[in-house]
């Protein structure tokens, strides 16, 4: 008897890889008010949340600030909830490094339609500070340079700006208080630098506090932030050449 031998199997064609496709969607964005104390127009402190967090805490350490209650203040939540650890609070996060641009488009966009529609609510100045902690404090760079409503001044703690701004001869900034604590790991003395260089290179008017802390509010930043919004309210400016 004759042994006959197998063909060789031809080998399956390996899977063509897939492609990848982005769609623009609608979701609803969400965002809370407390209206200034006194009567008659106010201007806006805006603020955005630090990774993990929600508008209640932002509004909550906005509100601790000296002097904002004559203020209107907004506190913005990410569009992108998720569960907290344990599951307790749905918090958010602004971005991550997938489809990088295009969600900094989409916050872009959602922060002017927030800030047209508060502005028609609610009796306003005209004077606007952007306020972010942690991962918000990029948003509020993005909102002051991107949104298309006249910016008067940053408060940004705990973390640095944005790098796509960086090198923007186009973006004459307002005035900007930095805030970093001597023990936070993640903002460190070497980005605080950078942006203190970066910022004044571009002209920007910047303050800077290094207080006793880690990644956080305190006291001492909040007086710092008190006497900045002081000011910007006594003397709103913008910096030349921006939108008004």
């Amino acid at each position: 008897m004759t042994n006959r031998i197998a063909p060789t199997p031809t080998p399956a064609p390996a899977p063509a890889a897939p492609i990848v496709h982005t769609i623009a969607a609608t979701t609803h964005g969400r965002y809370l008010v407390a209206p200034a104390g006194g009567p008659g127009p106010a201007p806006l402190l805006v603020g955005f949340h630090g990774y993990g967090e929600h508008a209640e805490r932002h509004l909550a350490e906005l509100d601790r600030i000296p002097g904002s209650a004559r203020w209107t203040r907004v506190a913005v939540q990410a569009l992108h909830r998720h569960y907290s650890e344990g599951a307790r609070h749905v918090v958010g996060s602004w971005m991550t490094r997938q489809d990088r641009e295009l969600a900094i488009a989409d916050n872009i966009a959602y922060v002017r339609a927030v800030l047209d529609e508060v502005r028609t609510a609610h009796p306003t100045t005209g004077t606007i500070v952007y306020c972010g902690f942690s991962q918000g404090v990029a948003m509020a760079y993005r909102a002051a340079a991107r949104c298309g409503h006249a910016c008067h001044g940053i408060v940004a703690l705990g973390a640095d700006s944005p790098p796509e701004l960086r090198g923007d001869a186009a973006i004459a900034w307002p005035p900007i208080l930095l805030g970093r604590g001597r023990t936070d790991a993640w903002y460190t003395p070497e980005k605080l630098e950078t942006d203190l260089a970066a910022l004044r290179g571009a002209g920007a008017t910047v303050e800077s506090l290094v207080f006793d802390g880690g990644h956080e509010w305190t006291d001492d930043f909040r007086a710092a932030a008190g006497r900045f919004l002081a000011a910007v309210a006594l003397e709103p400016r913008t910096a030349p050449g921006f939108p008004r």
